[in-house]
């Protein structure tokens, strides 16, 4: 039997805690506990409690209907979790979006790259394709981002002068998507092909209807009934997304060309790499930026005026004395450095993690271990995982220094990226290709931030895919 730990047998081995309920009625319970009754947070918090553990067995949404077997263990804290990034020992075969596999329909009949498991051949070609054409634009990522951050600015200064507010969430994707398209398409402006200035929207449709089932819409209460029957019981048809997601594999196709040559070379047929480039674009990085640029900004306001200060404080002298915003100058940038890294612990951009087991297994939680038979599906909820407070202190509260100076040794539980931080992607692994990217894109959107504005303040809500951004006030920066 193979273990997640050395220590394991130091623990006293317990059996999973837990059930799953009658059959049918008992994933319809948890099912609405956590949609509407409970809420994410409390439904784990609720079964932590009252089986005094941090591993245990539920059912996770939506099935019974969509899902194909909703049964699950929960992995809860920052020892157990990592079990999840072991591809010798967890299948991450079509697992992406849970205990459902949308249908490959989304993806020009598909299955691309995110839901094939390690062990499968294609994936170390698509994912060696992934890395070497990341690779390939690194020198175009600063001044890329920069532009379009330029326009980003220019576009929320206006809104704020003209209506007192802005919401910046559109803002955002309409970046977010510019950049990833003139990244992958030789710096072809998208709004100079058919896709228009639509492109978010395009790509907001296509991934509703694949994630619906994971989704509630914040509808008055009395409407739950009928959303948790439209969501959540029926897979919607891609049919809704056809012409869009059309419009988008064709501007892909036609500008992105000598990638789609590199694939080639490696035997990857050009249809299919050209579907992958758009899910690569469109679900993971667009998808990502989309939870991820709002969320930076709210926690970075709500710390208030004196972590302003001191991250324009930080970004500006770094900046004069290197001489402009390179790698160089940021890696010196600490502070800024940390604060990315410690919105990426309190709310990671994608929250769930699956994994099937391959093996037989014992894995550790903090206070025992536990047996995992083959087959059994494992989940993790990485916002309860990354605010484990055995790990961190005052694990629930925003530290904007958290990862400074002798921090830096937390960051191997800081796991946003489907693996530590402390690790990187490689084509025999799951870790998102994009990760250094990611951190990259969101370090510079804080320096651009502060080189331009002082202070700032906002209105804060939720969405279905993180949260709401809205800003009341821009102070300008008085010097640089």
């Amino acid at each position: 039997m193979s273990s997640s730990s050395s220590s394991s047998s130091k623990l006293p081995l317990k059996p999973v805690p837990g059930n799953y309920g009658l059959p049918f009625f008992g994933p319809i319970k948890d099912r609405l506990d956590y949609f509407y009754f409970q809420g994410e947070d409390k439904f784990f918090q609720d079964r932590i409690h009252k089986h005094n553990s941090t591993v245990f067995r539920t059912n996770m949404p939506p099935g019974p209907f969509i899902s194909s077997d909703p049964r699950v263990i929960a992995l809860l804290d920052a020892v157990s979790f990592p079990i999840l990034f072991d591809v010798s020992k967890v299948e991450k075969r079509n697992v992406l979006d849970g205990t459902f596999f949308p249908s490959v329909s989304f993806t020009g009949g598909h299955r691309v790259c995110a839901y094939l498991d390690p062990s499968e051949h294609k994936h170390s070609s698509l994912k060696s394709w992934f890395l070497s054409t990341l690779a390939s634009k690194h020198d175009k990522f600063i001044p890329l981002f920069r532009t379009c951050l330029s326009e980003l600015f220019i576009d929320l200064e206006d809104k704020v002068s003209e209506k007192g507010e802005a919401n910046f969430n559109t803002i955002s994707d309409a970046t977010a998507f510019n950049f990833l398209f003139r990244l992958f398409c030789y710096d072809q402006n998208p709004t100079d092909t058919k896709i228009g200035s639509n492109g978010p929207k395009l790509v907001d449709k296509w991934l509703f209807l694949q994630l619906a089932p994971l989704m509630t819409l914040g509808l008055p209460k009395f409407l739950n009934p009928l959303e948790d029957f439209l969501l959540h019981t029926f897979s919607l048809p891609s049919c809704f997304a056809k012409s869009d997601y059309k419009k988008l594999y064709d501007a892909f196709y036609k500008f992105s060309g000598s990638i789609l040559d590199e694939a080639e070379k490696l035997e990857i047929a050009r249809d299919e790499a050209c579907h992958n480039l758009v899910f690569l674009a469109g679900f993971n990085a667009y998808g990502g930026f989309k939870a991820l640029f709002p969320s930076l900004l709210k926690w970075v306001s709500l710390a208030g005026e004196k972590l302003h200060h001191q991250l324009a404080d930080e970004i500006r002298t770094v900046v004069k004395a290197e001489g402009g915003v390179t790698l160089s100058s940021l890696d010196k940038m600490l502070l800024t450095k940390s604060v990315v890294y410690e919105v990426l612990r309190i709310q990671p951009p994608v929250p769930y993690q699956y994994g099937k087991a391959k093996v037989d297994m014992v894995i550790n939680s903090h206070d025992a271990a536990f047996e995992i038979k083959k087959g059994e599906m494992i989940f993790g909820y990485q916002p309860l995982a990354t605010k484990d407070p055995r790990v961190f202190e005052n694990a629930e509260e925003f530290v904007a220094h958290r990862f400074v100076g002798e921090g830096e040794k937390l960051l191997k539980y800081v796991y946003w990226s489907n693996g530590l931080e402390t690790e990187d992607p490689t084509a025999e692994n799951k870790q998102c290709p994009a990760k250094n990217l990611v951190v990259l894109l969101s370090r510079i959107m804080l320096v651009e931030f502060f080189l331009r504005y002082d202070t700032f303040t906002i209105e804060a809500g939720k969405v279905m895919l993180g949260s709401s951004v809205t800003f009341k006030s821009l102070t300008k920066a008085t010097s640089s």
